[in-house]
């Protein structure tokens, strides 16, 4: 069943590969990368934000506020290197596809309720950070150019591998 589930984001990077632009990931320059990341981290918040008005499942909140504190945690930091660096994201291809496909995403769970809904966000947050924390991890680190912004990268990808895990873990318990 959670096979099922993997295939929305899988789908979902194939998409980003591959644009009227022809850009894929791996050409985006650091700023680029950084608007990505960013936009990522407000995806996520924004799915915590509907599971928690949504779900009653005490460690489906539980999960959700950690999104919310850590993504946003990392935004901050992001945002702040950002105006040390005297620099602004750039918005491009791969930040609209995610939030196009957000959109699509949100609008089919808002129908869902109960256990379905639970079912389904678990699913889809293990899904989530694990093609994200793939694209970051195997594309993105090792094309950032400055070390400040590997670095930080490089320290939230260790965050965001620990929200994997634990949302595989939540959608296996979720999913019985």
């Amino acid at each position: 069943m959670l096979k099922k589930f993997l295939v929305a984001p899988l789908a979902l990077l194939a998409i980003m590969t591959v644009t009227a632009d022809a850009k894929s990931p791996a050409e985006l320059n650091d700023l680029e990368i950084a608007h990505v990341a960013y936009t990522a981290d407000l995806i996520d918040i924004r799915y915590a934000y509907l599971a928690l008005a949504k779900s009653k499942n005490p460690a489906i909140h539980k999960f959700a506020r950690t999104m919310i504190r850590d993504h946003s945690a990392v935004n901050d930091q992001a945002l702040a290197l950002l105006k040390k660096l005297k620099a602004t994201a750039q918005d491009n291809f791969l930040s609209q596809s995610l939030n196009a496909g957000s959109d699509k995403l949100v609008e089919e769970m808002s129908q869902l309720s109960g256990a379905a809904f639970d079912r389904r966000y678990a699913e889809n947050e293990f899904a989530y950070h694990k093609s994200v924390n793939g694209l970051v991890e195997g594309t993105f680190i090792p094309n950032i150019e400055h070390p400040e912004v590997k670095a930080l990268f490089e320290e939230a990808l260790i965050i965001f591998r620990a929200h994997e895990k634990h949302a595989e873990k939540m959608a296996a318990a979720v999913g019985s």
